[in-house]
């Protein structure tokens, strides 16, 4: 293999390469996936089964055209746990399966009427900032993990997390050959190596976990109650959706938007999500770990992605693997989070950089500081129970302002028409 050669979508790869570059994807997105089903209070095996079949159906229905790891979706926290409080965990996966299908529905809506509105309402003087939102606003919690924002920090945390930085830092910059396409598997590696040296890693519950064993497989209810709480995290999921697209499109030089379209990658997401609730799981989305995975490595396979998806169906039958993988610190996954967040937020700059944006015009400043400001400043916006912060509030911004430079123009009223 050619140093730091882009090994293309749809491009194979032989298995002594595949192997480590799909346990290098399930490890990105494995701290951050099994965190939901904690929240919840659910086995992660599920999710780890879940996430492997969403990803592999994503792939199949985009026909291997898109890479995307789907992983579990942080967007239904607040309004599932509201269900889960009043009525139990099986209704609110009746709501995951009702935002599912209502997705499949829009991405119909889409197939029907095209895309191109995106261009109107996410001009690139807006759609740049909110993509390297994504990353940038996930900042804290790479810092929150690493244990680098409590009151007094642990020297063992500050040597885990620089070992695992540090590692992936230099390693893209000085490993050779096929070593410099794992940099982030060797990363994770050498910071767990750390923190065993450091005593920070505890095997107690490896020893107490059964050698296999079946996810718990639950059922959903449906409530209407339930479903019209969790009902309004579609217009979450859609912005999150376009944004990881995006992102994607522009680090693998294609155009997702177009081919394989919004409307199959938009349909696969939320079919995914719709099966998760049917089985017990919790809703999927695509990760934004594994984009930065694969802007650092320039690795876009699809076959490594899929690698990944079967290797994590596989470790939701092995009991002691799954809680082995867990016992990954914080610290670990707080270094490496670093680093990806960042090269999604890198990717945002280079959407304004590639569509060459005239910051001479006063639209394009003011869309690109207010969405910067709205996103980043903490500031929310309350629909029933749903809370709009972040970049999917700055995405919702932006498409507002967009909109209304749009018929603006179409009247006559601007001083800086092309």
């Amino acid at each position: 293999m050619n140093e730091k050669r882009i090994i293309q979508v749809e491009e194979k790869v032989p298995v002594k390469m595949l192997i480590p570059l799909s346990i290098q994807h399930m490890f990105a997105m494995f701290g951050a996936s099994v965190l939901v089903p904690f929240i919840f209070g659910i086995n992660p095996a599920i999710v780890l089964f879940m996430n492997g079949l969403g990803t592999l159906l994503f792939i199949a229905i985009t026909k291997g055209k898109a890479p995307a790891y789907l992983g579990s979706s942080f967007a239904f926290l607040a309004p599932a746990g509201i269900v889960i409080s009043q009525w139990g965990y099986e209704y609110a996966l009746g709501g995951f399966v009702v935002v599912g299908f209502l997705g499949c529905v829009l991405a119909g809506i889409i197939y029907k009427f095209g895309s191109d509105w995106i261009d109107v309402v996410l001009p690139p003087a807006a759609m740049g900032p909110v993509v390297a939102l994504i990353g940038l606003e996930l900042a804290g919690t790479a810092a929150d993990n690493a244990g680098l924002r409590a009151e007094v920090i642990a020297p063992e945390n500050m040597i885990v997390f620089l070992v695992t930085l540090l590692v992936a830092v230099f390693g893209s910059v000085l490993f050779k050959g096929f070593l410099s396409v794992i940099p982030i598997l060797i990363a994770i590696i050498a910071g767990y190596v750390a923190a065993l040296c450091c005593g920070v890693v505890d095997f107690s519950a490896v020893a107490a976990a059964p050698v296999f064993a079946m996810p718990n497989f639950t059922f959903p209810k449906f409530k209407w109650e339930a479903i019209v709480i969790i009902l309004p995290v579609i217009l979450v999921i859609a912005s999150e959706h376009i944004g990881h697209q995006i992102v994607t499109s522009k680090i693998v030089e294609r155009d997702l938007l177009k081919d394989p379209g919004l409307h199959r990658s938009l349909f696969a997401d939320n079919f995914s999500t719709m099966i998760s609730g049917f089985i017990g799981s919790v809703p999927t989305t695509t990760y934004g770990e594994n984009i930065g995975v694969m802007a650092m490595t320039k690795v876009y396979s699809v076959y490594v992605i899929g690698g990944a998806a079967v290797l994590s169906i596989i470790c939701s039958f092995i009991g002691k693997m799954t809680t082995l993988i867990s016992t990954i610190p914080g610290p670990v996954i707080g270094g490496i989070s670093f680093l990806l967040y960042g090269m999604i937020g890198a990717s945002g700059i280079r959407v304004l950089v590639d569509a060459q944006v005239d910051y001479s015009k006063s639209r394009n400043q003011a869309m690109t500081a207010i969405v910067f400001v709205t996103g980043l400043s903490g500031i929310s916006v309350q629909i029933g129970s749903i809370q709009l912060t972040g970049m999917v509030l700055a995405c919702v911004v932006g498409m507002l302002m967009g909109l209304t430079f749009f018929v603006l123009d179409k009247l006559n009223l601007t001083n800086d028409r092309d």
